[in-house]
C-alpha cells in the first residue's frame, strides 16, 4: 500500500463524497474510485459504504483512518527532519499571484503542491501579467498565473485552468444600472475606466478590440485592479470591465450582449525549472489535468 492511497482514502473519509475529493486531489473520479477498492481489497474488508448521498464510514474505516492519518503525517515529520539534518533548504513554490484571479485557484495550486509534495511552503508574489512573466524570465517565481492572450517567453509551458466571463461593473445609481444586459452602443456612451495597459498589453488590447475599438470612450485615468471599485464610487457615471465577483450593494455586474469577454485564467512555468515542487505538479496527472476540476467561475 502507497502514501498516496491512504491520502487518497483520508480525502473521501473527510469529504464523504467521490466526487468532492477527486476534485481535491485533481484526480478523476472513477480512478479515485478505483483506488480506493484496490486498498479495500489489499485490507480485506469495505471502509466505506457507497451509496446515492455520498459514503458512510464503516467501523473498520474509522480505524484505517486514524491510522493512515497518524501514517501520512509521520511520513511528511520524517521528510521535514530528515532534509533540515541535510541542510537542505525548506522545498518552496514561489507561486506568481495574479491580481484579481478568482481565490479558488490559488487554493486549488497550494492544494496540488501539498498533496504532491507534502512539507513544501507555498509563498504567494502578487503582481500584474507583466509582472508576472518578467519575474518568471528571471526566476523570481516558479509558477506564475496570467491572463491570455499573451506572448509565452521562450521555454515556458502553460495549463489553461479556467475560464471567466467579465461583464460591466457600474454603480447601482447609474442609468444603465436597470438593464439586464449591456449593448456595445451603450458602452461607447459611457466613460470607460479600465486597467493600465502596461499591466496585461495583448490581454488589453484584445478585450477593447472586442469591445468596439476606437468608438469607446476609454478614460484617461487607469486603475489597479483593486482600484476599479473605488474609481466607479468616485466617477459613479463611469463604467469598468470585472467579474460578477465584485459585485456587492453599491456596485452591480451586467453581463455584455453577446458575452464577446471571457478572462481565461493560465498557469505557466519554464521547463527548465529545476524547482522540485514544480517538476512534482506538473507531473500527469497534475496541472494539466486540474483543468478539469476547476469549474468556470
Amino acid at each position: 500500500m502507497e502514501l498516496r492511497q491512504m491520502r487518497y482514502y483520508v480525502a473521501v473519509a473527510e469529504e464523504l463524497h467521490f466526487g468532492r475529493a477527486a476534485t481535491r486531489l485533481h484526480i478523476s473520479t472513477p480512478t479515485l474510485s478505483q483506488q480506493i477498492k484496490q486498498v479495500e481489497r489489499e485490507i480485506g474488508t469495505p471502509l466505506l459504504i457507497r451509496h446515492s448521498r455520498g459514503v458512510e464510514i464503516t467501523a473498520a474505516g474509522e480505524v484505517f483512518l486514524d491510522h493512515a492519518t497518524k501514517t501520512i503525517a509521520a511520513a511528511e515529520l520524517a521528510l521535514t527532519e530528515t532534509r533540515r539534518a541535510a541542510g537542505l533548504d525548506e522545498p518552496e513554490l514561489r507561486l506568481g499571484l495574479l491580481n484579481g484571479v478568482p481565490g479558488s485557484l490559488p487554493k486549488a495550486l497550494e492544494s496540488l503542491a501539498s498533496e504532491r509534495f507534502p512539507g513544501c511552503k507555498v509563498t504567494p508574489i502578487a503582481g500584474t501579467t507583466t509582472e508576472q512573466l518578467r519575474r518568471l524570465s528571471t526566476g523570481d517565481v516558479d509558477l506564475a498565473l496570467i491572463r491570455i492572450p499573451v506572448t509565452l517567453p521562450p521555454a515556458t509551458d502553460s495549463a489553461k485552468l479556467a475560464e471567466e466571463e467579465l461583464g460591466v461593473l457600474l454603480t447601482a445609481t447609474h442609468p444603465l444600472a436597470d438593464s439586464t444586459e449591456i449593448t456595445l452602443d451603450q458602452l461607447r456612451d459611457h466613460e470607460l475606466i479600465w486597467i493600465q495597459r502596461e499591466a496585461a498589453p495583448e490581454f488589453y488590447d484584445d478585450a477593447i478590440e472586442r469591445l468596439g475599438g476606437p468608438g469607446l470612450r476609454i478614460s484617461s485615468t487607469a486603475m489597479s485592479h483593486s482600484q476599479l471599485r473605488s474609481a466607479l464610487l468616485v466617477r459613479p457615471d463611469a463604467i469598468t470591465l470585472g467579474s460578477r465577483r465584485a459585485a456587492d450593494s453599491e456596485i452591480v455586474w451586467r453581463p455584455i450582449q453577446g458575452h464577446p469577454l471571457i478572462a481565461t485564467y493560465t498557469a505557466i512555468w519554464r521547463t527548465d525549472s529545476r524547482n522540485p515542487v514544480l517538476r512534482a505538479m506538473t507531473v500527469s496527472p497534475g496541472l494539466t489535468t486540474m483543468r478539469k476540476h476547476v469549474v468556470d467561475l
